[in-house]
């Protein structure tokens, strides 16, 4: 698997959960960033190993707001720099109301071939306290519009446990979301991050949020929903029909080497991990000025990053190969983790055979208690 993220920190606006590296107003950036973006491409220097591409994901921010041109470039360079491979997954994340058919068709000739578009409700109360600005409506023409362009790959984002959400309004939300045939789903439970807007209304009491009978109640809804939708629980946020699982997801999952470009990119090579700067004019300015766009950079000791690489495994519904393990680091799980592991199988949260360990249907239900033992 050899994987390039790039990320596109623009938007519209700020969504008041959003902690992600996104900036608003910068609409007049969008050809210089881009310029930018190839330039840092034509300086990185990936071993043959890592080529040609297996994945190239365009993330943010919202990077169907560029142009259809300013996208089939980014695309034309990465396959002259790096090469595509024969089956590669080539996506793009998209947002309603940012595109339309013909920019849609624009994107699929370009060889975008995966939609991931962020739609986060059908409910149209609920993107309103989003700050989401399209309708249900918006949001299920998009999809019928990429269908006709042409994208037989279309996944679709949607979130849980929001402000004045019960379980009845999530069944709704995610039942016209598979009346939509999508071939993959990702659902995740809303985080309130600190320094967003959000934050600052649950500390002055005013965040509604559902409670955790409310939040398993809907957890039961998606289980039984997607399982008669065809969706395979792959991974803890994650369902897709088979064949359709997100490749570039499942490197990070499974703590794969990637590179990455752009404003706020984190790529890891060689086991070293590098973060770029977050400010698009600031990451401009210096491509153009030949010097270095990363301000941090670290790089795990083995154990640290053995155990990194199990806490992300356990996303997995299949587990994290412990064969992989020990190619990888020379270790095993239970050498490792001794009487942690040791009690965490007995209370029924892990199961390990010899091939996997993985986490059973009730470790999933405490997933973030459980891996906060394995760190």
């Amino acid at each position: 698997m050899s994987s390039l993220y790039i990320h596109i920190p623009f938007c519209l606006s700020k969504c008041p959960y959003c902690s992600f590296v996104s900036w608003p107003g910068m609409d007049g950036l969008y050809q210089r960033y881009v310029a930018a973006l190839l330039r840092e491409a034509a300086g990185l220097r990936p071993d043959a190993s890592q080529l040609p591409l297996s994945t190239l994901f365009l993330g943010g921010g919202t990077p169907s707001l560029l142009a259809a041109g300013e996208v089939a470039a980014i695309v034309a360079g990465c396959r002259k720099l790096f090469g595509f491979s024969g089956q590669a997954e080539i996506s793009i994340e998209a947002n309603p109301k940012t595109i339309d058919p013909a920019k849609l068709t624009l994107l699929r000739k370009s060889g975008i071939n995966r939609l991931s578009i962020g739609v986060q409700s059908f409910n149209d109360s609920e993107l309103q306290s989003l700050g989401r600005p399209y309708s249900a409506e918006d949001a299920a023409t998009t999809v019928y519009q990429a269908r006709a362009a042409g994208f037989d790959n279309i996944s679709l984002d949607l979130m849980y446990g929001l402000p004045g959400q019960d379980h009845h309004s999530w069944q709704q939300s995610l039942e016209q979301a598979l009346s939509l045939a999508p071939d993959h789903l990702s659902l995740y439970g809303l985080t309130v991050e600190q320094g967003t807007p959000f934050h600052r209304q649950q500390d002055q009491g005013l965040l509604d949020l559902p409670d955790e009978e409310e939040i398993a109640a809907m957890d039961q809804i998606t289980a039984a929903l997607c399982r008669e939708g065809g969706l395979a629980h792959y991974e803890i946020s994650n369902y897709g029909r088979p064949g359709y699982e997100c490749r570039h997801n499942i490197n990070y999952w499974q703590n794969g080497p990637y590179l990455a470009l752009g404003a706020g990119a984190f790529g890891c090579m060689q086991g070293r991990r590098q973060q770029r700067v977050s400010d698009p004019q600031r990451y401009c300015a210096l491509i153009e000025s030949g010097q270095s766009v990363i301000v941090e950079e670290e790089c795990l000791e083995r154990e640290a990053s053995f155990r990194e690489t199990v806490i992300m495994g356990l996303r997995m519904h299949c587990g994290v190969s412990r064969e992989g393990l020990r190619r990888r680091y020379t270790m095993d799980v239970d050498t490792c983790y001794g009487e942690t592991l040791i009690r965490l199988l007995d209370q029924g949260l892990l199961e390990m055979d010899a091939g996997h360990l993985r986490l059973t249907a009730r470790g999933r239900i405490f997933a973030n208690q459980v891996m906060a033992e394995l760190v």
